[in-house]
Parts: structure tokens; C-alpha cells; sequence
């Protein structure tokens, strides 16, 4: 094996643990916090850093008049859907409960490449399909799907989430003319600082307030998964092939499942496990298609 490949192998492993223990860190973190302000601050600063080091490798900054409307449906989709929704969510439903709903956007993209790109399902994409149904039926028919308002309107967000970030990859699937972490500094950098604006007019929120513990939990959101995570992901691009990157992606929800029990005290029995197993059986096989 190549000292590039290794090095992929080692970036994937950082990216893929980074934003798995976001899922944990996030969920105490709001117990301080309310969820758009504490994302939308950590997020712009961020963007700022991303930014600073898009322009340290040569990355050029200015978006090109054509692609502001891409950026702008990109930034709703990829930040204010998946960060936005998916925090909101985390008030009301557990890490496995939120990050396996989250994580089953390679099936609806599938899915949703039939209507939007003449895309036919195989028999594949339908077993996928299957196996993520079973495995969301799992995860909360322990309560014999007694939810309540709260609970449901958490799934509903997490589910969301991954809806509408399937959507947007594949309705914008075409490169933008923008080098990729300036890409990512702008929508970062656009949809946390709408949630930030939000944040702080209906939120209310006290940051004098947040303890030695909630400011270490918000440096790590800032400068691991939003800042680090998002530089080795695209190392990681640069030396495995797509399948394998985003095979190994399915890190992330087991790490938030596990750090989840540690950190949090959540669960992790054999429904949670099953669940797991189920649902990112499905995505490995939508990955697969895709």
C-alpha cells in the first residue's frame, strides 16, 4: 500500500471520528445552549478559519456571479437543512436515534434521482431501501411507536435533515467553478450566520452563562468537525476512491452511537445495535448503487 493511500486511510479515520463525537459533544452542549445559537456561533467562526486556510493554499475566495444561486440552494440543503435541522432535532431524540436518521440520506438520494434524473431504482436500491425502513421501524418500535409530539417532531427534523441533503446533492450535483474549503467556508460561513441572526433574536440565548465545560464542547465543534474534519475529508478525496470515502463515512454514526453511551449515558442494547446494523446495511448498498 502507497504512503498516499495510508495517509488517506489516516485522514479518513480523523474525518470519520471527528464528526462522530460532534453527535455526543452536541447533545450536552445543548443542555447549556439552545441549538441554532450554539451551532450558528461555532459555525462562524468556522467559516472564518476555513477561509483563512482556503486562502493559505491558494484557494481564491470570489464566487463567480453565476454560481451565487447554486451556492445559495447548496447553502440551504448542505447547512441550514442538515446542521440546522439535525441540531434542532437533538433537543428531542437520542444520538442513535438522530445521527441513524441522518445517515440515511444515500437512500433518498437514490430514490430521488428517479423523478429528478430519469434514474430507475434496481433491485439493490429496493433492499436498501428495506433495510433502512427496518432499521428506523427498530430504532423506535421499542415504544411501540408511542412518540410523542416532542419525540416525533425530533425524527421528523432528523429525517428532514437527510431529505432535503439528499436533494440538494443530487439537484446540484454539477461542480461549482468554486475550489472546494472555499466552497465549504461560504455555505458554512452563509447558513451559520443565519442561524446565528435567528439564534440570538428568538433564542435569547446566554453565552455569559455556559460553563468551562460548555466552552471546551463549543471549541471542539468549532475547530475539529467544522474546521479540521472538513481539511482531511478532502485529503481523503484526494487519495481513495469515492466508494471507499464515503463507505468509510458510516463511521461517523457508529462513533457518536458508541461515545454516545459513554458521554451521555444513552442506551446501547441490542435494539440500538440491530437498528445500527440495519440501517447502515441499507446505506452501504445506496453507497454501493451510487
Amino acid at each position: 500500500m502507497t504512503s498516499s493511500r495510508w495517509t488517506g486511510i489516516a485522514c479518513l479515520g480523523i474525518t470519520a471520528f471527528g464528526w462522530g463525537l460532534n453527535w455526543p459533544f452536541m447533545k450536552l452542549l445543548l443542555r447549556e445552549l439552545p441549538p441554532l445559537s450554539a451551532r450558528g456561533l461555532a459555525g462562524v467562526v468556522a467559516a472564518v478559519i476555513l477561509a483563512a486556510v482556503a486562502v493559505a493554499r491558494g484557494e481564491r475566495l470570489a464566487v463567480p456571479l453565476a454560481a451565487i444561486p447554486r451556492l445559495l440552494f447548496a447553502t440551504f440543503t448542505n447547512v441550514i437543512a442538515w446542521m440546522g435541522f439535525g441540531t434542532i432535532a437533538m433537543q428531542w431524540v437520542t444520538v442513535s436515534e438522530g445521527a441513524l436518521l441522518a445517515y440515511t440520506m444515500p437512500i433518498w438520494a437514490t430514490l430521488l434521482a428517479w423523478p429528478l434524473l430519469g434514474t430507475r431504482p434496481t433491485l439493490r436500491d429496493l433492499v436498501a431501501l428495506c433495510l433502512g425502513l427496518g432499521g428506523i421501524v427498530t430504532l423506535f418500535g421499542g415504544t411501540g411507536f408511542a412518540l410523542g409530539p416532542e419525540k416525533l417532531a425530533g425524527a421528523s427534523l432528523a429525517l428532514a435533515a437527510a431529505i432535503l441533503f439528499a436533494f440538494g446533492n443530487v439537484v446540484n450535483g454539477k461542480p461549482m467553478p468554486i475550489p472546494p474549503l472555499a466552497l465549504v467556508a461560504w455555505q458554512v460561513g452563509l447558513g451559520c450566520l443565519a442561524m446565528l441572526v435567528y439564534g440570538l433574536a428568538v433564542e435569547q440565548p446566554h453565552f455569559g452563562a455556559l460553563s468551562h465545560a460548555g466552552w471546551g464542547m463549543m471549541a471542539y465543534m468549532t475547530i475539529v468537525p467544522m474546521g479540521i474534519c472538513y481539511v482531511t475529508w478532502f485529503e481523503t478525496l484526494r487519495r481513495l476512491p469515492p466508494a471507499t470515502a464515503s463507505t468509510g463515512m458510516l463511521l461517523v454514526p457508529v462513533v457518536g452511537v458508541v461515545a454516545a453511551a459513554a458521554m451521555v449515558g444513552e442506551p446501547l442494547g441490542l435494539r440500538v445495535i440491530l437498528a445500527m446494523v440495519l440501517t447502515l446495511g441499507g446505506v452501504t448498498l445506496a453507497l454501493q448503487r451510487s
